[in-house]
């Protein structure tokens, strides 16, 4: 299996490398900015503003009989929707992710693409928090405004160790969906290679405006041609014979990534579930630009 190119922005120090990935969320806040940071984001809900006197027309389902009775005459209840939205990160940093065939590993593509959400979402004053997770949670960071918190969640996610080799992402929704009791916008970072989250998944779009945002590598698409090596895998140790010189392994390696990728797709969408797919050869902020136009465009 090729070995992943040195990155030297792996091996700055940490507040270097968030003064880096500041810089490149920029263009992203300034792109977000310049249209409707809202639009592309389902609505968090309503709450009750204050109650007014009832006027032809009102609903009356919205009348509010303990106060008017008070009164003396007919009060209803206002709603306004909720200005604040909250951005809650679920970020899958299992060994499977260490991987990259090109310049940078997937688990740095899941970290741009953090830092460039979080950044925007504190441009835009809202609550921003994180679940980080492997074979259990391994980092926890409550949603909370302000630079100086969301730097601290990108520092965790930097500097964060995963618990153990495998990805338990169903026990990683359900935390969240426990923990996060108002409605909010929740994007789930993560390479999608484990099984048995698609209960916790649904569960957690019914509730929450659902983000799927898959990271992946060529190599997962393409098997490159190249004699037979012995690799092994990141999270379950297993060793596993590749040739990649023999045409009808390298389709079946193919089909399987294929249809294991349209699957998840299907899964997505029959949930409500808006889903990207960024390589570790993209352009991060290109890919999430492009994305969220389109997003605001369907809204």
């Amino acid at each position: 299996m090729p070995q992943k190119r040195f990155n030297p922005l792996e091996h700055l120090p940490s507040e270097a490398r968030l003064r880096q990935l500041q810089i490149v969320a920029q263009r992203l806040v300034e792109s977000l900015l310049a249209g409707n940071y809202r639009s592309v984001f389902k609505g968090t809900g309503i709450e009750f503003d204050e109650v007014r006197e009832y006027v032809e027309g009102d609903d009356t389902r919205l009348i509010d009989w303990n106060v008017s009775s008070r009164f003396g005459q007919v009060y209803t209840k206002t709603f306004r929707e909720e200005r604040e939205m909250t951005l809650f990160l679920v970020v899958d940093i299992s060994e499977s992710l260490s991987y990259g065939s090109a310049d940078r590993s997937m688990r740095e593509v899941a970290l741009i693409a953090s830092s460039l959400l979080t950044l925007a979402a504190v441009q835009n004053n809202d609550k921003v928090g994180g679940a980080l997770f492997s074979e259990k949670i391994d980092g926890w960071i409550a949603p909370a405004k302000g630079r100086t918190h969301a730097l601290r969640l990108l520092q965790e996610i930097i500097t964060s160790k995963p618990s153990g080799k495998g990805s338990n992402l169903a026990d990683a929704l359900q935390t969240v969906s426990e923990s996060l009791k108002r409605r909010g916008i929740l994007v789930i970072i993560s390479d999608f290679q484990t099984s048995g989250y698609q209960r916790e998944l649904a569960l957690a779009a019914k509730r929450h405006d659902v983000i799927a945002l898959k990271i992946g590598d060529p190599v997962m698409e393409s098997l490159p041609s190249f004699p037979m090596v012995t690799a092994a895998d990141a999270e379950t140790g297993r060793t596993l014979f590749l040739n990649g010189r023999s045409r009808r392994f390298r389709f079946a390696f193919e089909q399987f990534w294929k249809q294991h990728r349209q699957q998840w797709i299907r899964e997505c969408h029959r949930r409500g579930i808006s889903a990207i797919e960024v390589s570790s050869v993209d352009n991060v902020a290109d890919r999430l630009i492009s994305f969220f136009r389109r997003r605001s465009v369907g809204r």
